[in-house]
């Protein structure tokens, strides 16, 4: 008998996930818990292990394909005839409704329950009078053969409101339904590209997608910025003398000026401010072709020697692309320092969102100071509340030996 392996969902974000390799071929021996194939989410490459002992048994979804959550993408068979009795590839099935729970897509906005009116139907022609020819009825465009399938009320939907179906992205079960159309609607405007010099389109990672929605999704939020100068030499020196990064070093003086102005461990929910007990600092990193940020937890609470062994860990697991969600998730502030570049001289951030400030860090000039940027909510704090952790900031870290 065959097992279907279906595709993990392996963060709240995730909608699709795209298979990069097999570990295993077909017909090999696999035990539970064993990884049989790689997946790129939105965040990281992360292993799909076998949830029983058996063996690997096709068809197989192709690499390098993005497959909706949920579906299969291989099977497991009980005995190694079975396996290599099945073919090699075939794109994944889709799962029996009876055997999975239908994929909740995220949130899209409401649609019109009412169903689209139909025209009325033509009159026949008089027997006394010759038949004029009927018109043609005209077609949506968006048809079978033109982009994605695509529901007929879709397709009615985008004639209606004037959208090319064709360059509507399909929702997780492939098909282009009416929620796709109308948040093709409400998309931002495309770039005009027709009247500029000849282009080609390349498929963003899903890290960089998951970065684009991110930051349109923070730039509904209220922020003001304020900038000052930190002292950040000492700070350095005695990072250096102790082998710490002097990002982690950041971090703790920020973790210790939250433990006296809370507020800014805070966040807005519709329901109130979500106050939170412990300090998680996630740091803005480069990854590759993205963004991500590893999460100190309990930044206030450790030392920086355990600090800073967590985070070697967490940037070898980054370099690798094996970070999970439990490392880049949730973090309740952030810090982005860019003064690594000494042409940075000053620069501004975005508040991520389950968070209520960051912290921009440029170059140190000569003097030893360094310009810093607090982007906040201000909806959870306001102006003087930024200018008390600021000037708190800056005692933490002209005298930094409390921090070790």
């Amino acid at each position: 008998m065959k097992h279907p392996i279906l595709m993990p969902v392996l963060s709240d974000t995730m909608a699709t996930g795209r298979l990069t390799q097999w570990v295993k071929s077909i017909g090999a021996k696999v035990s539970k818990g064993d990884a049989v194939a790689e997946v790129e989410t939105d965040k990281a490459v992360l292993e799909v292990e076998a949830f029983s002992d058996g063996y690997l048994a096709g068809p197989l979804a192709p690499v390098d394909q993005d497959i909706p959550v949920k579906q299969v993408i291989g099977y497991l068979a009980d005995t190694a005839e079975e396996a290599v009795q099945t073919g090699q590839t075939a794109p994944a099935d889709p799962v029996p409704a009876s055997e999975v729970p239908p994929v909740s897509p995220p949130p899209k906005p409401s649609l019109p329950t009412e169903p689209i009116p139909a025209a009325p139907a033509a009159a026949e022609p008089s027997p006394t009078s010759p038949a004029e020819p009927v018109p043609a009825p005209q077609a949506f465009p968006g048809g079978p053969s033109e982009g994605h399938a695509a529901s007929p009320y879709a397709r009615a939907l985008a004639f209606d409101l004037g959208i090319d179906i064709a360059q509507v992205a399909p929702g997780p079960d492939g098909k282009v339904q009416a929620p796709e159309i109308v948040a093709a609607l409400l998309a931002p405007a495309q770039p005009p590209l027709n009247y500029g010099p000849p282009y080609r389109l390349e498929s963003p990672t899903k890290s960089r997608e998951a970065v684009a929605r991110t930051m349109m999704a923070a730039s509904a939020t209220p922020s003001f910025r304020v900038t000052a100068r930190l002292p950040i030499r000492e700070l350095q020196h005695q990072a250096a003398s102790r082998q710490v990064s002097l990002t982690v070093a950041l971090s703790k003086a920020c973790a210790l000026t939250i433990q006296a102005y809370p507020r800014f461990n805070a966040v807005w929910t519709n329901e109130g401010l979500a106050l939170r007990d412990r300090i998680d600092v996630g740091i803005a990193v480069e990854a590759q072709d993205s963004l991500i940020t590893p999460v100190l937890r309990d930044a206030g609470a450790k030392s920086l020697a355990d600090l800073q062994s967590v985070w070697k860990d967490l940037l070898n697991q980054t370099k690798s692309a094996r970070l999970g969600p439990k490392d880049y998730s949730g973090a309740t502030f952030y810090l982005s320092n860019l003064g690594v570049y000494p042409v940075v001289r000053q620069f501004d951030a975005v508040v991520p969102l389950g968070a209520s400030a960051i912290l921009a860090v440029a170059a140190m000039d000569s003097d030893g100071s360094a310009q810093c940027t607090l982007t906040c909510d201000h909806r959870v704090v306001f102006g003087a509340d930024a200018a008390h952790f600021l000037t708190h900031l800056a005692s933490q870290l002209a005298t930094p030996d409390s921090l070790w």
